[in-house]
């Protein structure tokens, strides 16, 4: 009888821990929009408390790499979600009480910023190099399905029981997939994988004391000195070549899930609620595009149809290009059927390119996977913080000029912003980027 094997298992675990992620990152921006237009609270703040999670969030994300590789993956995605759900169950939802919020959100950024870093590890201990572009693609797609069923249903459960109803189920949720990586997930049995130092995979530290970590070599353990190459990491221009791609993926899709129901809202004068299931379709693409370009890559890979660094740069490019001619041209369409259709091309082709920068951590370093997913996820949290806040900024001085919310030119800036930033990141990927180890 055919056995599951279990890093499949591990994958679909942290698939689903994405898709929670996002459920609560749009639910909030949904349940917080329509309470703070009730509370008519100005576009500047509500810009200034939507990013606000960002700013812990970016706190964390080196910390979480670093603390993963210590004491492990498995442990810190736990505590992760325990400590966001518990945030979410306990603050009240209330526009007027900034400081309240502003604490919140902040906790729950910070708690979250251990996250990936924490899921890179976990997949790096876990996955071989031939399934990398997939199971991360995967992975990374439960964000855009978690988002996708958020705007789907938050909005009906915002309309029946009230915005604090939506911080009550996301806590719910969060809950539920602990009690699931509690009871079934483990760290790697290494003493069962004798090859995977050969193979290349499950090279990442396992929990250990002091400055030693344990690698499986020729069937046993082994220590040696766990020293991160900070410097090298740092100054390494294939690794910058991630990181102005993931600044500029996080611009793009935060500034579209912060700001996409205002702009249906305000500046298509739609309802959300009226919008039927559309509203979904933006991240319903990423969650098809994503794993498109997981298997692709994969594909292209396990084949030796292109080398790795080829497969990065192709998809990365192709991803990256397309975005940015949809994101230029959103603001040109003024029905709901062209703003769907732009945003949907825009963040499906995002998404697409997590193909190549995205899985391109594990393959200059996977050894140290989680500490660079930290540093680059550090560089498009700061996407987040900016580009948030800065669309608020826009937004209020356009109402304040002559022109208002429902004019396009009131948001022609927001998107050509991250527009034109994918077309720089591409050209930066394509000149630095390698798909070889250059981390040993």
């Amino acid at each position: 009888m055919m056995t599951f094997p279990k890093r499949y298992l591990i994958v679909i675990l942290t698939f689903i821990s994405t898709s929670v992620c996002y459920i609560e990152r749009v639910g909030f921006s949904i349940a917080y929009t329509i309470a703070a237009d009730a509370a008519r609270v100005n576009q500047s703040t509500k810009g200034t408390i939507l990013a606000t999670f960002y700013c812990g969030y970016a706190c964390s994300q080196v910390p979480g790499g670093w603390a993963a590789q210590r004491i492990g993956g498995r442990k810190v995605l736990l505590i992760s979600f325990v400590l966001w759900s518990l945030t979410c169950a306990l603050v009240p939802l209330d526009p007027n009480k900034v400081t309240v919020l502003v604490i919140a959100r902040l906790l729950v950024g910070v708690a979250q910023g251990f996250i990936f870093p924490s899921i890179h590890t976990v997949l790096a201990q876990w996955v071989p190099p031939h399934e990398r572009s997939r199971s991360v693609s995967l992975t990374m797609s439960g964000m855009y399905l978690g988002a996708a069923a958020g705007m789907l249903f938050l909005p009906s459960l915002v309309k029946y029981k009230g915005p604090q109803s939506v911080f009550l189920a996301e806590a719910a949720l969060g809950a539920m997939w602990c009690m699931l990586w509690f009871n079934y997930a483990s760290d790697p049995p290494w003493s069962e994988h004798p090859k995977a130092t050969a193979a290349g995979f499950g090279e990442s530290l396992l929990p250990v004391k002091g400055n030693q970590k344990v690698k499986v070599e020729n069937g046993g353990i082994s220590g040696r000195t766990a020293n991160i190459p900070w410097k090298k990491i740092v100054l390494s221009l294939p690794v910058w070549a991630i990181v102005v791609n993931n600044f500029t993926f996080h611009y793009g899709l935060y500034v579209l899930m912060n700001w996409l129901p205002t702009y249906f809202e305000k500046g298509l004068q739609l309802s959300l609620q009226e919008m039927g299931s559309s509203k979904m379709m933006p991240y319903f693409n990423m969650f098809i595009f994503s794993n498109i370009g997981g298997v692709v890559a994969d594909h292209l890979i396990t084949k030796r149809i292109l080398s790795v660094t080829g497969v990065r740069k192709l998809l990365n490019t192709v991803g990256f290009l397309v975005a940015s001619l949809a994101l230029i041209a959103l603001p040109i369409f003024r029905t709901s059927s062209g703003a769907v259709f732009c945003s949907s091309v825009a963040l499906g082709f995002l998404a697409l390119g997590r193909a190549g920068f995205a899985v391109n951590h594990m393959d200059i370093a996977p050894r140290y996977a989680g500490i660079v997913m930290g540093v680059s996820n550090t560089a498009g949290t700061f996407a987040g913080i900016i580009g948030v806040h800065l669309t608020g900024c826009l937004l209020e001085t356009a109402k304040t000029s002559d022109s208002d919310l429902s004019s396009p030119d009131s948001w022609r800036l927001v998107f050509y912003i991250p527009g034109y930033l994918c077309i720089f990141s591409s050209l930066v990927f394509l000149l630095f980027s390698t798909g070889e180890r250059i981390f040993d």
